[in-house]
């Protein structure tokens, strides 16, 4: 399965989930490119959440500064609370807010310890 293949398969996983819970759900755009918008947008009786999903094996995850920072742009122009969804096998989803993540030379990090620590679970998110 490709690292294309994998992403998708995440993506629609959350999506049927927030459908499921009643949520309007919206897949952007671009996604699974570069782009500068997350992943998804979920909608429900005034609660939003923009979300960039991430199916990442190792132990650290690790978002190119161009792309977290234009996240970081979308979640300041929109008022949306931008989030990253983080899922590894058998682990489960953590929820981590973008205020989380620690800035490096070329990127943001995010470490799959802290995550289990301090980020939510899918059954907990929502």
């Amino acid at each position: 399965m490709t690292t294309y293949q994998k992403g998708s398969r995440a993506e629609r996983e959350l999506i049927e989930y927030f459908s499921n819970k009643g949520y309007s759900v919206i897949r952007a755009a671009g996604s699974g490119v570069s782009s500068l918008s997350p992943d998804i947008l979920v909608f429900k009786r005034g609660l939003q959440f923009a979300i960039e999903s991430k199916a990442h094996e190792k132990t650290s995850l690790q978002i190119p500064k161009d792309q977290f920072e234009g996240l970081r742009k979308w979640e300041e122009n929109t008022g949306i609370n931008s989030l990253i969804a983080w899922r590894r096998n058998r682990k489960g989803w953590r929820f981590v807010p973008l205020t989380l993540f620690e800035e490096n030379t070329s990127s943001y990090s995010f470490s799959w310890e802290k995550a289990e620590m301090i980020g939510k679970k899918l059954e907990e998110f929502i």
